[in-house]
């Protein structure tokens, strides 16, 4: 018996044995935390090693009523811990009460980066994140100050997680292989327990920033500033130039405004 991959669901099944043990081996247990919430499991491919390793507590969740009866009769031990769901639409906290848990898949590309923001709202809960990428979100992610990929994604997330790009994997090594390559990154929460500004007005301003990325942010931020001029060290400057730091001292400025 095997699943069909549906092109609705964006799965890709990982078949490489080598790189599903690559991400259980490269999985931390981040701040000592042994629930771990696996995000399209499918055929377990990546399950085989998460469980081979012993120390986690594992919950399964996919949305795939085939995937859930697949890995049923494969982990018939385990089928307390095999939810019919969706990530992005569940309270989490009905699963996991007040406990810490992290996540870890291979993300299905059309929901990737929703399931990072989900994360975003979880995030003092979740102390580690793995998963799968379509490469160019990978790296827009895991990207520092001053490159061209360094966006949107980039703030919020390096916000209240170290981004560490992990490794690259070829189309080829999926069931059915992609039309791009694939990135692995780790998230790990770092000491920023809240933002020292409004949180909704740092987005705002953020994004604001980034989409108009070619003006400089005098001109990109006139709308927030109310006739007030930036501090002159950012008057001129680009978006993409600025740390999280910045963004937040920024946000700060167009707060008083």
């Amino acid at each position: 018996m095997t699943v069909r991959a549906k092109k609705h669901l964006g799965q890709h099944f990982l078949k490489d044995k080598a790189i599903c043990e690559k991400i259980a081996n490269q999985f931390t247990g981040y701040q000592n935390c042994k629930n771990v919430i696996e995000i399209g499991p499918g055929m377990g491919a990546l399950s085989d090693f998460l469980i081979a390793r012993g120390d986690l507590d594992l919950w399964f969740l996919d949305v795939d009523n085939e995937s859930i009866d697949f890995l049923k009769n494969k982990y018939p031990t385990l089928n307390d811990k095999i939810i019919l769901g969706d990530f992005l639409r569940m309270n989490l906290k009905q699963l996991m009460g007040e406990e810490p848990f992290s996540v870890v898949g291979n993300f299905p590309y059309n929901i990737s980066t929703q399931i990072l923001f989900k994360c975003l709202e979880y995030r003092n809960q979740i102390p580690e994140i793995m998963g799968m990428f379509q490469k160019e979100v990978a790296v827009r992610i895991a990207e520092k100050p001053g490159s061209k990929e360094y966006g949107i994604t980039s703030v919020l997330f390096q916000a209240f997680y170290d981004i560490h790009y992990c490794f690259t994997v070829d189309e080829h090594v999926f069931i059915p292989p992609p039309k791009v390559k694939s990135g692995v990154i780790r998230c790990t929460r770092n000491n920023r327990q809240q933002l020292d500004c409004d949180e909704k007005l740092f987005f705002q301003v953020v994004k604001m920033a980034f989409n108009q990325r070619r003006k400089t942010l005098r001109n990109s931020l006139k709308q927030l500033l109310k006739g007030r001029e930036l501090p002159e060290v950012y008057t001129n400057e680009r978006p993409e130039k600025l740390s999280v730091d910045q963004f937040i001292e920024l946000t700060q400025f167009v707060a008083q405004a």
